[in-house]
């Protein structure tokens, strides 16, 4: 799993913009969590398809981002938790033990 780093509400623009072009994902991740740590483990050792970038947002140490990310896309939020973002919307999120990358690239489309 090759993680894109999610530190600043600023990138959000950035995903955006990406998600135009191919879906992104976001994972919300609780540092202070055993699900969290459990769901991350669980899609580090799935086969990452091609044409998905993957954000890890740790969520304890960046907290207004996942506030953020709970306004501009209308998910209530929930630790751990994921996000596909396509065009600029999220088209599916889901979280603790729903987190899987079969479902992700499903929803994704990819």
């Amino acid at each position: 799993m090759n993680w894109k780093t999610l530190t600043s509400e600023e990138q959000l623009s950035d995903i955006n913009a990406a998600s135009a072009h191919q879906p992104v994902v976001i994972y919300k991740h609780s540092t202070r969590c055993s699900i969290s740590s459990m769901a991350k483990a669980r899609l580090e050792r799935s086969a990452v398809p091609e044409g998905l970038t993957f954000y890890y947002l740790d969520l304890i140490a960046y907290r207004p981002v996942s506030n953020k990310i709970a306004e501009i896309y209308h998910v209530q939020h929930e630790s751990p938790q994921v996000l596909v973002i396509r065009n600029g919307e999220c088209v599916y999120n889901e979280s603790h033990g729903g987190i899987v990358m079969d479902e992700i690239v499903a929803r994704a489309g990819v």
